[in-house]
């Protein structure tokens, strides 16, 4: 029988009468990591927040490891691992000193936090860093330190909000390395990211929120292949959007199951793209590109394109 560590039921957060987070539910299972996916204001750091009982929900409720938050807070922190949205490194202490202190909040024996050290810098790819400060870190780095200090109580499940906002290509694609690699340890986490290819490389599962509402949930391709048709042509024109417009003949819509347009973008979303490839190949003045349908057309689907305030 496969274990859920996490169980969010019918969770709801109010302010000023508005609800951020509106009856929201979902799992989490041993071994599985789910991506907690929406755009900026559906609720997805309140329902972090309420999950390591920073926050006391209206309603509903947050079960970890079968024990109540916040009731039993501090059995359910001995086994969690976080890593906020933002560095919370003690800029004072060395990457060694900090693994150190935030260690012994855990009361774990001295000599054993000091063997997990090493280990933690080798995984962060620090130990050429041992002695560093934060502030003589890269972003990357900090990063990475900030996840091995997560990883100091060895906990079986990760709440990570954001782990790679504002991190370059090559450091992105190391932090994944190394979640890939916990994952195959056995390690479950929960996952918010903006990042469509992060969401679709690292989750077993999506559940997808607007508005504090759950509007979608399951595995990456099996929702792009639920809501979306298979492949997509990006149109864009030498004189700009207009110029798709007028070039797009009646029988070149007709064989596009759905036409969207986006600044200066028109996407052709259809089951066969073969014929539809054939007709605008006779428009040299189109610049086009033909790929599969991908998470981010499905998170736009969903959620609309329009650009949401904070909050």
């Amino acid at each position: 029988m496969v274990e859920t560590l996490l169980q969010i039921d019918g969770l709801t957060k109010r302010y000023s009468g508005r609800a951020v987070v509106d009856g929201l539910s979902f799992s989490i299972e041993a071994g599985e990591c789910v991506g907690l996916l929406g755009p900026n204001g559906a609720g997805k750091t309140t329902t972090l927040r309420m999950a390591l009982g920073q926050v006391a929900p209206d309603a509903g409720s947050v079960c970890i490891f079968g024990l109540p938050m916040p009731q039993h807070a501090r059995a359910i922190k001995a086994r969690l691992g976080v890593v906020a949205q933002f560095d919370t490194l003690d800029p004072d202490f060395s990457c060694a000193e900090n693994l150190l202190v935030y260690g012994r909040y855990f009361g774990l024996p001295q000599a054993q936090l000091r063997a997990r050290i090493a280990p933690l810098l080798e995984f962060a790819a620090l130990s050429h860093k041992v002695d560093a400060r934060p502030s003589e870190l890269s972003g990357g780095m900090r990063r990475r330190l900030s996840l091995a200090r997560a990883l100091v109580n060895d906990p079986a499940l990760l709440l990570l909000d954001e782990p790679t906002t504002g991190l370059d290509p090559q450091a992105r694609h190391l932090m994944w390395e190394r979640l890939q690699r916990l994952l195959q340890q056995g390690k479950s986490i929960l996952l918010t990211t903006h990042f469509m290819d992060e969401a679709e490389r690292l989750c077993h599962r999506l559940v997808i929120v607007d508005q504090g509402r759950c509007i979608a949930e399951g595995a990456p391709r099996a929702l792009i292949a639920q809501h979306l048709e298979p492949e997509v042509i990006e149109l864009y024109g030498e004189q700009g959007q207009p110029e798709v417009a007028a070039l797009l003949d009646e029988e070149a819509r007709a064989l596009a199951g759905r036409i969207e347009t986006h600044g200066e973008t028109t996407f052709l979303y259809t089951r066969d793209a073969r014929p539809l490839l054939a007709r605008l190949a006779g428009q040299p003045q189109l610049r086009l590109l033909h790929r599969p349908a991908n998470l981010e057309d499905l998170f736009l689907r969903l959620t609309g394109r329009q650009i949401r305030a904070e909050g």
